[in-house]
């Protein structure tokens, strides 16, 4: 049996992406897998302070938060990079955030089960 290297293994290109159609945008998106890091911090800004409760905010603005965290440009670059701009996206239609949801959901391997984990529901 032949073990990966270090290199070889941080050399990988191994995001999964999905182009999603948003007609209520007028186009098409391109959404990315989290990577690890990216996924630590999404799932970290549902916790409170101490690191174990939740935040009294809940699930307020994961759609928002998901989509920002997803969306990127054709070279894989996040297109929202501020929590304002992260807020204006919130404003978007539900309908089309959901739709970019499932497909980063998907890609991510993020379940119910683990949206449940983190609200504490």
């Amino acid at each position: 049996m032949t073990y990966l290297s270090a290199e070889q293994i941080l050399g990988a290109s191994d995001l999964a992406y999905e182009d999603v159609a948003v007609p209520e945008w007028g186009g098409t998106v391109r959404v990315r897998e989290l990577p690890g890091t990216e996924r630590d911090k999404f799932e970290a800004s549902f916790l409170g302070k101490d690191g174990s409760s939740v935040r009294a905010e809940g699930l307020e603005g994961f759609r928002a938060r998901l989509a920002a965290a997803s969306i990127v440009d054709e070279n894989g670059k996040p297109l929202f990079r501020s929590p304002a701009e992260t807020k204006r996206l919130g404003e978007k239609s539900g309908q089309a955030l959901q739709r970019v949801c499932d497909a980063a959901m998907r890609l991510s391997k993020l379940g119910p089960d683990d949206v449940k984990e983190l609200t504490g529901n």
